[in-house]
């Protein structure tokens, strides 16, 4: 059943290690059924925020509440309902294309069958059928990632997480990606998605905040954000307004 208000509602969130604050007080929301972008530069505080919400990373302060659940308070119970597909390749290099989906479904406890019946599902919908069994190691970048993104499914989460999911991907396999994200919408699933392409963020995400030195600076629909800071002339871009906001000073 698709779900409907508030998803998740974030207050004041702070995160630091020792004297270093990764996040300094951020606010935000993010509605049912919609694509929720994370943009800034390296370092900017996206995946720091991403754990937090993930119940990764415990709060220095604030709140995030995740279905109406304190992150905090109720870790597991949110974690059951999130899908989180992280930057880093972790498949298990162990197993193969369909014995990841198997193994992972175990942290979910969902019954053997119906683990079987939606990774041959899942396998199916990302065109990995070819590389049912291969080790994980033969893969390249392209498909580690579609089935990175299947793994995330495989428990049918409501709230889908994919944190940078096309870096380094070829045209087809990015395109790929983006139609996915598409078809979770469509069929009311939430997304987050953290990502330094633009074009990305303009064409999937619904609402976005630009994030700098862990601090929220701008947010808004692509459109209201590239419109407050566009020229005169109306020929602003979001790239463009990233830059301005953020500097063109290369981030490590």
């Amino acid at each position: 059943m698709a779900e409907h208000g508030r998803v998740v509602e974030a207050s004041g969130v702070v995160k630091r290690y020792g004297a270093f604050e990764a996040v300094r007080g951020v606010d935000f929301h993010i509605e049912a059924g919609e694509c929720f972008g994370l943009l800034g530069p390296n370092g900017a505080g996206k995946t720091t925020t991403v754990k937090l919400l993930c119940c990764v990373l415990p709060l220095t302060a604030g709140e995030i509440r995740v279905f109406g659940m304190s992150a905090a308070e109720h870790p597991r119970r949110v974690k059951a309902r999130i899908g989180v597909c992280p930057q880093e390749f972790n498949l298990d290099p162990d197993f193969g294309v369909r014995q990841n989906l198997m193994v992972f479904s175990r942290y979910f406890d969902i019954p053997k069958a119906e683990a079987a019946r939606r990774a041959d599902a899942l396998i199916a919908r990302f065109r990995l059928e070819d590389k049912a069994g291969a080790c994980v190691d033969d893969l390249s970048g392209g498909l580690k990632r579609r089935l990175m993104v299947a793994r995330t499914l495989i428990n049918d989460p409501d709230l889908i997480v994919l944190d940078e999911p096309t870096a380094g991907l070829d045209p087809q396999s990015k395109h790929q990606i983006w139609d996915e994200v598409r078809a979770l919408k469509a069929s009311g699933k939430t997304v987050v998605l953290t990502t330094h392409n633009m074009e990305e963020a303009e064409l999937l995400c619904d609402r976005l905040v630009i994030v700098d030195l862990g601090r929220i600076i701008e947010s808004g629909t692509p459109a209201a954000i590239v419109g407050r800071h566009a020229p005169a002339d109306g020929g602003g871009t979001l790239e463009g307004v990233f830059l301005k906001l953020t500097g063109r000073q290369l981030r490590e």
